[in-house]
């Protein structure tokens, strides 16, 4: 497996735990007690995620002019996903607004990892050098455990979040 095919795949394994962590959330009911401490794993998972990708996938496509769109595009629905959890977190998890919201934020995050892994990931592959490869891969690494250790359930509806 080559350094590219390496970083792609190594976002692809978070996309997927990510999956199975939504399907796992979804399927708790308001009165399941290890729901909240499941929204905290996926809180902390999705943030540490986005930051991380962000710092080494997107801050290189950003060098890179004919990616520019789409990684404006993709950095823009981090912040939603992240509004969307916050948005959650402030929500009272007995109310039925909070499984509307949480399907709301299961469908934007699955289109956002489907358009990556199927639109964006082969075409940013054109354009990276091996030294991008290899920058890449080893400040996902670094900067997905320290962002993730950091990151925090964040109680803030959308109405309230700044622009």
């Amino acid at each position: 497996m080559n350094a590219a095919e390496d970083i792609f795949a190594r976002l692809k394994q978070d996309h997927d735990k990510h999956r199975a962590l939504l399907d796992r959330l979804k399927a708790c009911g308001p009165a399941d007690p290890g729901r909240a401490a499941l929204f905290e794993t996926l809180t902390k998972e999705l943030k540490g995620h986005a930051a991380a990708e962000e710092q080494a996938l997107y801050s290189t496509m950003l060098r890179k002019p004919p990616t520019t769109a789409d990684t404006r595009h993709s950095v823009a629905e981090h912040h939603e996903i992240e509004e969307a959890l916050n948005d959650l977190a402030a929500t009272d998890p007995q109310s039925g607004d909070w499984q509307a919201k949480l399907q709301q934020l299961d469908h934007r995050y699955r289109h956002h990892i489907d358009e990556e892994e199927q639109e964006h990931f082969p075409e940013f592959e054109e354009y990276l050098t091996n030294e991008d490869r290899a920058w890449m891969r080893s400040v996902f690494e670094r900067r997905k455990h320290e962002e993730t250790a950091e990151a925090e359930v964040t109680p803030e509806r959308k109405e309230d979040a700044k622009e």
